[in-house]
């Protein structure tokens, strides 16, 4: 398969994808994927010669921008009204959801805080972070001013909600908390290191916009 075709093949199916999730009303998931087919397509287009095909690729790539542009205006309009609530299912072993999946679509240049709040955070296989391992948080937080990064850490005895609060107005609730992998095996399983492929507990996800809400 040639370079092209292989680009016309992933575009399809990220498209594909993208018209799938937008079915079921994951609108934020499905402009992601709609962007990323778009620019595959683009890349396509621009290396095809033969002139009936740019022409199919034209009238393809107005209508995934018209509706990825539609889509984007709703989750806007949503986002500004502070109706905006996603939900997503994690199934029993699910794959596929690291942290950076799960919280990346929400971090963009307005981001400056985020606040966690997780009365079980403390298993090793959770990020090496343990109660009373308060060594441990010194070095994680050295690590992290390298790279501007300030971490606080208060602990509460009466804590009980599970949340993630970004100051663009961002919330995410995860009904186990960050606590919803499963143990890997040994050091030397397959998603060790690699959170996508490590295997999940059964779990729900709320992800919620307004934007007034702040730390108080």
């Amino acid at each position: 398969m040639s370079l092209l075709a292989g680009m016309e093949s992933s575009a399809g199916a990220v498209l594909r994808r993208a018209v799938e999730l937008d079915g079921i009303g994951r609108y934020q998931d499905s402009l992601v994927c709609y962007q990323e087919g778009i620019e595959l397509l683009l890349q396509v287009l621009k290396g095809t010669k033969d002139e009936t095909k740019k022409s199919h690729y034209r009238q393809k790539l107005r209508s995934y921008m018209d509706r990825a542009e539609q889509i984007k205006h709703h989750v806007v309009k949503e986002k500004e009204e502070g109706k905006y609530h996603k939900q997503i299912k994690i199934v029993e072993n699910a794959t596929g959801y690291s942290y950076e999946n799960l919280f990346k679509p929400y971090v963009d240049e307005t981001l400056t805080e985020v606040w966690v709040e997780d009365p079980y955070i403390r298993h090793t296989h959770q990020d090496n972070i343990k109660d009373q391992q308060m060594s441990s948080l010194q070095e994680i937080k050295n690590s992290l001013q390298d790279f501007g990064v300030t971490l606080e850490v208060t602990f509460s005895s009466s804590i009980h909600d599970r949340e993630i609060r970004f100051d663009n107005g961002w919330m995410i609730k995860i009904g186990r908390g960050l606590d919803y992998f499963k143990k890997p095996q040994s050091r030397f399983s397959i998603g060790y290191c690699d959170y996508d492929l490590r295997p999940c507990y059964e779990t729900s996800v709320d992800i919620f916009h307004n934007n007034h809400t702040r730390k108080t």
